[in-house]
Parts: structure tokens; C-alpha cells; sequence
């Protein structure tokens, strides 16, 4: 690992190469990537370097201290009020870096031995400026909160996979790895977990001034699953049709047609509720007869006893499988072990469209966009090698989930894909353009981000 002293020195000396000036308007493409990546390890670093001091102002800031304390002879009541005010960040930002640069610091036993941090591997992904105070706050969140339940040994473990697996990863993709490790490291508190969301789930609706209505709710996964997967599974149906259309240059000729649809997505979802709850009301069937199709991820094993962890299509927190058991008594549940003498998976050329199948398949293996993790139900099925163009053929190994903005991004930019392996097992990894990154490495996409499996 290079030391972090000297990266911080190459980063410092990039910023003042390519904007000196203080202006980066005349910054070339490939350059101004370079400067982004130079200010996120300068800032990485900075933030690093200040944690063992908030540390240090909160222990000389010690309630006990009283009048001695050092946040009172300065005049503020807290530590944090003292280094949120001094420094410019917010109260919530201090407690942070209080937390963090007590978790990473070197401790020292009452004998006086120093021993070593509590959170070692986060305090050297933090010296190495590989993480920042948001992931580093993530991770030793989760490693404490779970931390009296769990063997010491997993945690050290899950520790170093996490601070492995954060640097690159943006935060709402790094919660998602964190609820999964929170359910392996603590398997008997998923279930307690589903309790207490499940008894927070509500929904109030009431008339503004202005005669709108106004939802707001908080639904917990095994609530939200059916709710979500049909939304936008109907959203995701209309702007397909609707880029079609407009491919198709039927916009604008005579008759308003769906290439003329300029709702926004949001719109889409409410016209989308309407549309359900008005088939509801005419709807003959009984209310909980199957109505969507949710896929939850889980062995045979856990079906028949209940016990264990599993996951949804579109939520990021596991749930138990004894709350899949339950969820199969009111939605179709589609299983993970797909193909079978019923199913073919691999079509080849015979056709051009991948099959419901395959797509089951392809989401097990990249568990939503494989390149911005949005739910399976976001995305389409796309060749890798084109089809037409290509000669590509209709099967897995040719097949990757993304959502239309991160095909058209990857197609627009000269990005490659590569699939090692095959199978749902297999990995999918992103090669930039030289433009972007004149080395090349490959970025690892698809479900095996968010993989704990040793």
C-alpha cells in the first residue's frame, strides 16, 4: 500500500498542476477526472487526519471535567458544539467524527499498555485515505451496534471485508452491503428486526389548502414489495413504450401518441396507483388472492423451516424466511433455482427478446442494474455483444441487467463488459475508456459487490 503521506502530496500536486488558478472552466475532460479524483483523496485524507483531534477535544471535554472542561473554557457547552462551530460543519457531522476517531484510535489499558484501535482495519482504510468519515461512520456503526451479539472473530472478519469492499461504492450501495452483513454477523435479530419495522409501517393521507392530496408513509419490505414491484414495473412499462415510440419518430404526427407523454416519473407513479386502486375497486377477486409477482431469494431449506436470512427484489434489508412464509400466502413467489425441464435459459438465436426465464436468471446473478444497483424491476435485459450489430446471441453469458440510463451511459462512453465465469455465479465487471481511466481497471459490478460470502 502506498503511503498515505505521499498520495496525499501526488493528489496536492495534481490540484495545483491542473487549477492553480482557481479555475477549472478550461479543464479538459479527461483532466477534470483527474482533479475530482485528486480533491476526493485530499479531502479523504483531511478528514483522517482530523478524527484523533475531535477525540481528543471530546476526552478533555469529559462531563466529569466540569468547569475544566475544554469545550467550557472555550465557551460552548459540548464538544461538538465546539468543533461543529469552529470548523463549519453541522452538530450531526462533530458526533461523527467524535465516534470515529474514538472507534479508530490506539487505546491505552489501564496498566498504561497502548492497545490497538477498536476498529482497526477502518482506522487504516481511513490513514489510507481509501474510505471517508461517511463510510468509515457507516461501517462502525453497524460493527458496534451489532457487536455484543456477535463472535468477536466474525466481526474482525466482516471488518476488513467491508473496509474492502467501501472504497468506490457509493453510500446508498454501501447500506444495502451493510443491512446483508448486519443479518449474517446477527442472524437471530433479523427476525426481531422484521417485528419492529413491520409495527412502524404506516400511511397518512389528507387535503393541503390547495384541495391536493398529500401521501406520506413508511412501509416495511414485506409491505412495500407488492407495492413497489407493480408502481414501477407499470413506470418502467410506459417509458419503454414511450422511448420506442420516439425511436420510432412518431412524435408530433398528427394524434397525441405516447411518444408525446412529457410526464416526469413521479407523475408516472401516481397515475400509476390510480390506475391500480381503480382496478381494484371493479376487481371481483378476493383482496388477497395472488396479485404480483415478488421474487425472494432463499434455499429450499429455509421455505421449510423458517429460519434464517433472506432478500426481496428491490429492499435492501433482509428479511426472515419465516416473513417470506408468510408473504407466499399473498403474492407469488418466484423461486431461485431456475431452468428445470420446463425452462430453457439459454435461447441462443433462436429469438431475439430474452425470455421472462432468462431475466430471473440474469437478476439473480447481477441483483438489479449492474452498474447503479437500481431493483431488477428498473431494468431491461440487454446484449452485451449487440444483437443485430454483433451477431450476439440470446443467452446468459451474453445477457447483463442495467437500467436505461447506465445502457445508454456505457454504450455512449466506449465502456466494455466482461463476464468471468458462468452462470448465476459468474461476475460482471465494467472496463472504462482510456479517456477515463488510461489503465483500465476493471470495476466489479452486479450482485458480487455485495457479496459476504467468504
Amino acid at each position: 500500500m502506498n503511503d498515505p503521506l505521499d498520495t496525499a502530496a501526488d493528489a496536492l500536486a495534481t490540484v495545483r498542476a491542473l487549477c492553480g488558478d482557481g479555475r477549472a472552466g478550461a479543464v479538459a475532460p479527461g483532466d477534470l477526472v483527474r482533479l475530482n479524483e485528486a480533491f476526493g483523496i485530499l479531502r479523504r485524507a483531511v478528514d483522517a487526519a482530523y478524527l484523533p483531534v475531535a477525540a481528543e477535544i471530546a476526552r478533555q471535554s469529559r462531563a466529569e471535567l466540569g468547569k475544566d472542561s475544554l469545550a467550557r473554557k472555550n465557551g460552548f457547552r459540548t464538544p461538538a458544539a465546539m468543533i461543529s462551530t469552529v470548523t463549519g460543519t453541522s452538530t450531526a457531522e462533530a458526533l461523527r467524527a467524535i465516534t470515529i476517531g474514538e472507534s479508530t484510535a490506539p487505546r491505552v489499558a489501564l496498566t498504561g499498555e497502548e492497545r490497538p484501535a477498536k476498529h482497526p482495519h477502518v482506522a487504516e482504510a481511513l490513514r489510507a485515505s481509501l474510505i471517508g468519515t461517511l463510510a468509515a461512520g457507516a461501517i462502525v456503526g453497524l460493527l458496534d451496534r451489532v457487536g455484543v451479539r456477535a463472535d468477536a472473530a466474525d466481526l474482525d472478519a466482516m471488518e476488513q471485508r467491508l473496509v474492502e469492499a467501501a472504497p468506490g461504492l457509493p453510500l446508498d450501495q454501501l447500506q444495502k452491503l451493510l443491512l446483508r452483513a448486519e443479518a449474517h454477523l446477527d442472524p437471530d435479530g433479523v427476525q426481531p428486526r422484521d417485528d419492529e419495522r413491520r409495527s412502524k409501517r404506516a400511511l397518512s393521507i389528507h387535503q393541503d389548502r390547495h384541495g391536493m392530496f398529500v401521501f406520506s408513509g413508511r412501509l416495511d419490505p414485506e409491505t412495500a414489495a407488492p407495492v413497489t414491484c407493480a408502481i414501477e414495473g407499470i413506470v418502467t412499462g410506459m417509458m419503454r413504450r414511450r422511448d420506442d415510440a420516439i425511436v420510432a419518430g412518431r412524435a408530433g404526427q398528427g394524434e397525441p401518441s405516447i411518444a408525446d407523454d412529457r410526464r416526469s416519473v413521479a407523475q408516472m407513479r401516481a397515475d400509476a396507483l390510480a390506475d391500480i386502486c381503480r382496478h381494484a375497486i371493479g376487481c371481483t377477486d378476493v383482496p388477497t388472492a395472488p396479485t404480483t409477482t415478488v421474487v425472494v431469494r432463499m434455499t429450499l431449506d429455509q421455505l421449510e423451516s423458517g429460519v434464517g436470512a433472506v432478500t426481496i427484489d428491490g429492499s435492501a434489508a433482509p428479511v426472515s424466511a419465516a416473513t417470506a412464509r408468510r408473504m407466499a400466502a399473498d403474492a407469488q413467489i418466484i423461486p431461485c433455482v431456475l431452468g428445470g425441464d420446463s425452462e430453457i435459459l439459454d435461447w441462443g438465436r433462436a429469438k431475439r427478446l430474452f425470455t421472462p426465464a432468462q431475466k430471473l436468471a440474469v437478476g439473480e446473478r447481477d441483483g438489479g442494474c449492474s452498474s447503479c444497483g437500481l431493483p431488477p424491476h428498473l431494468t431491461v435485459v440487454h446484449h452485451i455483444a449487440w444483437w443485430k450489430r454483433d451477431h450476439g446471441t440470446t443467452d446468459l453469458s451474453n445477457a447483463i441487467l442495467l437500467c436505461a440510463t447506465c445502457h445508454h451511459r456505457i454504450h455512449d462512453d466506449g465502456w466494455e463488459i466482461r463476464i468471468d465465469g458462468t452462470g448465476i455465479a459468474a461476475k460482471v465487471w465494467f472496463i472504462p475508456p482510456p479517456w477515463l481511466d488510461a489503465v483500465q481497471s476493471p470495476r466489479l459490478g452486479g450482485r458480487a459487490r455485495f457479496d459476504l460470502a467468504a
